[in-house]
C-alpha cells in the first residue's frame, strides 16, 4: 500500500513539474515587451554603470546616456568582441534644453525613449545575437520602429558587433 501511494505521488509530482515547465516555455511575452524581439526594460537598470554619453543632432535634438550591466561593462573594458551573451545596454534619451541657471549649458529635458539591446545568440540568431527594444513612457513602440533597429546597426556598425556606443574614457 505504501509503495502504491509513493508511486502515485511521484507520478503526480512529475506531471506537475512537466506541466509547469511546458507552460513556462510557451509563455507569451509580457504586454510591456517589445514587438519582434520580446525585450523588456530590465529591472534596476538605472543603477547600472555609465558607458558613454551621446548627442543627437536635429531633428531629434537629444541628449543620451548609455548604461550597461556588469557583463557589458566588463566586455567594454577588456575590448571583448563580440559581446558575450548576457550583455545588456540601455540608452536613455532626453530632449536637449538650455539650462535656466547657466545659459551656455545644455541639460536633459523631457524623456523621449529608453532603448535596450540584449545579447543572446541562441534567442536572437537571426539578428546577429541581439534583441532590441524601444520604449516610450515605459511602453514598447510599434513594430515599424523596431524593424529599423537591426537595419541601422547592420548598416553602420557591423565591425563592432552591431553596437554604436564606444566606452568613454
Amino acid at each position: 500500500m505504501k509503495l502504491a501511494f509513493l508511486g502515485a505521488f511521484a507520478v503526480s509530482s512529475l506531471a506537475v513539474g512537466i506541466a509547469a515547465s511546458q507552460s513556462a516555455g510557451s509563455a507569451t511575452p509580457p504586454e510591456n515587451a517589445s514587438p519582434i524581439y520580446g525585450v523588456t526594460i530590465p529591472e534596476g537598470y538605472r543603477d547600472w554603470r555609465f558607458i558613454a554619453p551621446a548627442q543627437e543632432a536635429p531633428p531629434l535634438d537629444e541628449l543620451r546616456a548609455v548604461l550597461g550591466n556588469d557583463i557589458a561593462v566588463d566586455a567594454y573594458k577588456k575590448g571583448t568582441l563580440p559581446f558575450p551573451d548576457g550583455s545588456i545596454l540601455v540608452k536613455l534619451a532626453y530632449k536637449r534644453k538650455q539650462s535656466t541657471e547657466f545659459a551656455p549649458a545644455t541639460v536633459p529635458g523631457a524623456p523621449t525613449t529608453v532603448q535596450v539591446m540584449v545579447k543572446d545568440s541562441k534567442k536572437y540568431p537571426d539578428s546577429h545575437g541581439w534583441g532590441f527594444g524601444r520604449f516610450v513612457d515605459g511602453k514598447p513602440v510599434d513594430v515599424a520602429q523596431h524593424e529599423t533597429c537591426l537595419s541601422c546597426h547592420v548598416g553602420n556598425v557591423r565591425d563592432h558587433d552591431y553596437v554604436f556606443t564606444r566606452y568613454a574614457p
